[in-house]
């Protein structure tokens, strides 16, 4: 495997480059041990990348969809083929469990290089409806025929998040091929060690030179010169809404697009006919799925009184059946939080939550562990609206749970929806009641890009992206096709 190692190299214009600024340690976050060398980027090899893709566009922009559906089906499998030593190294340098990354890392990249070979065969013209224009100062009378059409972006930025290195840059990286465009693709600082791998695997399955290129640092600067470089013409980035507005500010002045999936701050209405056990099922995920550190978690639980302490009793049992632990060690179910800093960023937000008079109902405490960064699933009563563990992205298995008081039924909807609309966030919600008719009457008021409805699922094929601070977009299906295109459209004459 090209470029694998224990000191990886850049990957820039179809080559592996040795970094200008040395390389920097990704640490296992469940072990503190050293997995491997990830490269510094200087920020002239950001940009050389950049005018690699620049380059190359111009011949893969004019592949036909059958050769970039054959690349992208190469690359699934060839990473289905290696992926239980890719899911090995997912957990080695995220700190994910073993089930998460084999089942949601690895395997959900495969399926999006799989699904995205198949969306560089949709059809990327629409015929529209003839129009009769009367004589006039633009010309005589006439029929005028239209088509849309679905044409790449150019060079675009992926820059992916650290919580999972394999689901998230393919989620960017396969549709934007598809549609013809090239990419320097960022990875995060963490663990970005997965990425090259992905890269490896593309080089193998025949990617063009300068189609895909991967460049990583700890230096900010080398962020930076990947969103503000004359050669890109779109940025698409999962992170924080702080990192997204200074992005947002840099392609303004230069009309980049851009795609940016941001932070949540989901909310959980539980009404009091909802079957709490189905309820508890979803929340109880933000304990365990990546350890909380997703955006879409149910974190912030908007729950009528009438069933609140029972409510609360339920999801404390569940945290207390999950074993938190080495990730690697079967029956684990809640591993390390990606580094020493966020772990104590967390705890700073439970001991605040303490401060401002939420009742830690279970967790709190650091594990009893020997090494890694680990933090207690912890359940967060009595919280009120005004509360920073209610307000901000905490993004760790944390939840916090406000109740309210509603004298009749129409009462409860409207203080529901009122709580969970008063939010910076508006990424994807949470609904559980037994009357379907009722939950999709709230439903369509939540300022959310997505809700679940009894469910915390999701339908790949859904738009995916979110209302207010949570984001700019929408992708995942056909419509991660349409944000890694431009419209045009074509006039002519009946």
């Amino acid at each position: 495997m090209s470029g694998a190692g224990r000191a990886r190299r850049l990957f820039i214009g179809g080559e592996w480059v040795e970094p200008d600024r040395g390389h920097h340690e990704v640490v296992n976050p469940a072990t503190e041990q050293v997995v491997g060398l990830a490269p510094e980027a200087s920020p002239e090899q950001v940009l050389a990348a950049a005018a690699a893709a620049r380059e190359a566009f111009a011949s893969w922009s004019r592949t036909t969809p059958e050769e970039r559906a054959a690349v992208l089906s190469r690359t699934a499998a060839i990473l289905r083929r290696d992926s239980a030593a890719y899911a090995e190294l997912a957990r080695a340098e995220s700190g994910a469990t073993t089930a998460t990354a084999h089942g949601m890392q690895v395997a959900v990249a495969v399926a999006r290089f799989e699904r995205y070979a198949k969306g560089a065969l949709e059809p990327v013209e629409t015929a529209l409806p003839p129009q009769i224009n009367e004589a006039g100062p633009m010309g005589r009378a006439g029929v005028m025929g239209a088509l849309a059409v679905r044409r790449p972006v150019g060079v675009v930025t992926c820059i992916t998040s650290y919580n999972n290195p394999w689901a998230n840059p393919a989620g960017k990286v396969a549709p934007a091929l598809a549609m013809g465009n090239t990419v320097v693709v960022k990875p995060a600082p963490q663990d970005p060690l997965s990425v090259y791998g992905m890269a490896a695997a593309l080089a193998e399955a025949g990617v063009p030179p300068g189609v895909v290129n991967v460049v990583s640092g700890t230096d900010v600067a080398v962020g930076e010169a990947a969103v503000a470089s004359p050669d890109v013409d779109m940025v698409s980035f999962t992170g924080s809404t702080a990192v997204g507005q200074r992005i947002g500010e840099v392609c303004g002045r230069t009309m980049k697009r851009q795609l940016l999936e941001l932070g949540g701050k989901g909310a959980a209405i539980v009404l009091d006919d909802a079957d709490l056990d189905a309820a508890v099922a979803g929340i109880g995920t933000t304990f365990s799925f990546y350890s909380g550190q997703i955006c879409t978690a149910p974190t912030r639980v908007i729950v009528q009184r009438g069933v609140y302490e029972e409510l609360l009793g339920k999801l404390a049992a569940y945290a207390g059946y999950l074993t938190v632990g080495d990730p690697a060690a079967p029956g684990t179910v809640v591993g390390p939080v990606i580094s020493a800093a966020h772990r104590d960023r967390v705890e700073a937000y439970v001991e605040d939550g303490r401060k401002e008079g939420a009742r830690v109902v279970t967790g709190g405490e650091r594990p009893p562990l020997a090494t890694g960064f680990y933090v207690t699933p912890t359940l967060l009563a009595d919280c009120t609206p005004d509360m920073r563990v209610v307000r901000e992205e905490i993004f760790g298995p944390v939840v916090s749970v406000v109740p309210f008081d509603a004298p009749t039924p129409e009462e409860a909807e409207e203080t529901a929806i009122t709580l969970a609309n008063d939010s910076d966030y508006g990424l994807i919600d949470y609904v559980w009641s037994g009357d379907i008719a009722r939950a999709f009457r709230i439903a369509h008021r939540l300022r959310a890009g997505g809700v679940g409805v009894n469910t915390i699922g999701r339908n790949m094929e859904a738009p995916f992206g979110g209302f207010k601070k949570s984001g700019v977009g929408r992708d995942v299906g056909s419509y991660a096709l349409h944000a890694y295109s431009e419209l045009q459209s074509l006039v002519w004459p009946g």
